[in-house]
């Protein structure tokens, strides 16, 4: 799959250190800083109450590298752009279709994947 738009993860603009310990003699450096977690919400789903998560329940998106059981992080409010997967309904049932500036059907769209994340086991 072609990814041509990446987003890259950025580290946090906020301050985490903590205050200095009172101890005597010399202490880690690293005591002074502690790294947040991350959070996958804040990154993988910016706007939550218009995210969705999907479930693949078989490989019928396979030539969009999405198999069963991937996890698909959707977006219903964005805005489609050309080359994103879109997530339509079509006849009552979901599809998932790549915009393109040829695409001349009418089209039902539930929403854009944003994500996919890959089952591995």
């Amino acid at each position: 799959m072609k990814s041509t738009d990446p987003q890259p993860i950025q580290k946090s603009q906020e301050s985490y250190r903590v205050e200095r310990p009172t101890q005597t003699g010399f202490s880690s450096p690293a005591t002074h800083y502690n790294e947040p977690r991350i959070d996958l919400n804040t990154i993988l789903a910016p706007n939550a109450e218009a995210t969705f998560y999907v479930r693949m329940v078989d490989d019928s998106a396979v030539k969009f590298g999405i198999e069963k059981n991937d996890v698909l992080i959707v977006d219903k409010s964005l805005t489609p752009k050309l080359n994103q997967l879109l997530m339509v309904n079509s006849e009552g049932n979901f599809q998932i279709i790549r915009m393109e500036t040829d695409y001349s059907a009418e089209i039902s769209l539930w929403g854009v994947i944003t994500y996919i994340i890959k089952n591995i086991l």
